[in-house]
């Protein structure tokens, strides 16, 4: 728990006078005054986050974190368990959307299995095992406070092992059957909402099996009463291996001075935790879509946080992070590449 609230404790405000700066290029150049809409906005948040007028995103990291929940035996999901592992090997050959998108913008996929139910021997996945899955939390805890802190822990591992690579942007993403019923869960106690109205259909589960899950949260909930005003009691009681992996990558990010894009539901639960340990966390975040999940709305709003697009995604692996780290990038590339009226000798409005 010391290295959490070591991390915590360097997450500082975003830098004012960069962003005043910014701010005052971005007037300048050769264009009426706020006609490049949220671009701007992006940029000069960009500028606070990293601390100088003229940020350059080029080295991009997308993590993608993977673990198997032992909600699954409750027929809660439209896969079998075994997909997670399947997918990881997916996204190490390079076939998984998440790869088409990160070769595209040109950002490197790091692998994670966080607590994949199999044994998973490759070289390019990075092992941080915590357990073969977590147990299944409509019978009991989904795992130990102990365990809940050491996923954190590993996150924020994951992050400073990037730092020397100099990493200029980090997005997020997950994989793990049974995982939107882990973040439904989660997303009701920290927001306050009933299960009925953050669940979702997840991987496209029929009308009987939503309400059968919509159920099985109740029960977990009932069963668990994980305490809203802890969110690592929140983690541990119904969430899962790659959820507190995500909220480590997220403080870590953020304690760092990193841009750190948000994916979709999953991601989204990890920020909500991240954001009830240390609410400062949110200047950092970029949410980059609203998924087709309903609850990624309501924890959204929970945070004070607006998407930049909403493409009805909802596949996970980080794709919405990869698409708005391009956008991002292009926003950057504004304040940095556009002339001013001046240095183009261009006159000004009258």
């Amino acid at each position: 728990m010391e290295k959490i609230k070591e991390i915590i404790s360097k997450i500082k405000p975003l830098d004012k006078e960069a962003m005043e700066k910014a701010r005052q290029r971005l007037d300048n150049l050769t264009k009426p005054v706020g006609s490049l809409g949220k671009l701007e906005e992006i940029a000069e948040k960009i500028s606070g986050i990293r601390g100088k007028l003229a940020p350059v995103i080029k080295e991009k990291v997308v993590f993608v974190l993977a673990g198997d929940h032992g909600v699954v035996a409750e027929d809660v999901s439209a896969y079998p368990q075994e997909v997670t592992a399947q997918m990881v090997l997916n996204f190490i050959n390079g076939g998984a959307g998440i790869n088409v998108l990160a070769r595209y913008i040109g950002a490197k996929v790091i692998v994670v299995d966080m607590g994949v139910a199999a044994d998973i021997s490759h070289p390019e996945v990075i092992d941080k095992k915590i357990d073969f899955g977590t147990k299944n939390m409509a019978r009991g805890p989904a795992m130990t406070r102990e365990q809940a802190i050491q996923s954190i822990e590993t996150g924020i591992k994951l992050v400073e092992n990037e730092l020397s690579r100099g990493a200029d942007i980090i997005g997020c993403g997950e994989m793990g059957i049974g995982n939107t019923t882990c973040a439904s869960a989660i997303a009701a106690v920290l927001t306050g909402a009933a299960p009925r109205e953050v669940a979702g259909r997840g991987t496209g589960v029929n009308d009987a099996t939503l309400e059968h899950k919509i159920k099985v949260i109740e029960e977990s909930l009932k069963i668990n009463q994980p305490n809203p005003k802890d969110p690592i009691d929140v983690l541990a009681k119904v969430g899962g291996f790659e959820i507190g992996g995500l909220v480590g990558i997220i403080l870590a990010g953020a304690a760092y001075r990193l841009p750190v894009v948000l994916d979709g539901f999953i991601v989204g639960v990890a920020g909500l935790i991240s954001y009830g340990l240390t609410p400062q966390t949110k200047d950092y975040l970029f949410a980059s879509h609203c998924s087709a999940e309903k609850g990624h709305k309501i924890i959204l709003e929970k945070m004070g946080l607006v998407p930049l697009f909403d493409f009805g995604l909802r596949l996970g692996e980080g794709t919405g992070a990869a698409l708005a780290i391009n956008v991002i990038e292009a926003a950057t590339k504004i304040l940095n590449e556009m002339a001013t009226f001046e240095e183009a000798s261009v006159s000004k409005k009258l």
